[in-house]
């Protein structure tokens, strides 16, 4: 059973996230070959104060 793990900042309303899985979940299905009953997608919202680039957290940066 494929697992695909989806790790991003929060804030993603439940329309995009359903609307993520599903093409996810299409593409593996067109690229692999798994049935899409056995794709699994997992989604890990994390806080801007848990995330870091470049040495700096997502929070201490400017937005855009």
């Amino acid at each position: 059973m494929p697992i695909i793990r989806v790790e991003m900042i929060s804030g993603r309303t439940r329309e995009q996230k359903r609307n993520l899985v599903k093409e996810l979940t299409q593409a593996f299905n067109r690229t692999c070959g798994a049935r899409p009953e056995d794709v699994q997608v997992v989604i890990a919202d994390i806080d801007k104060e848990d995330w870091a680039a470049a040495g700096t957290l997502m929070a201490d940066k400017s937005p855009g």
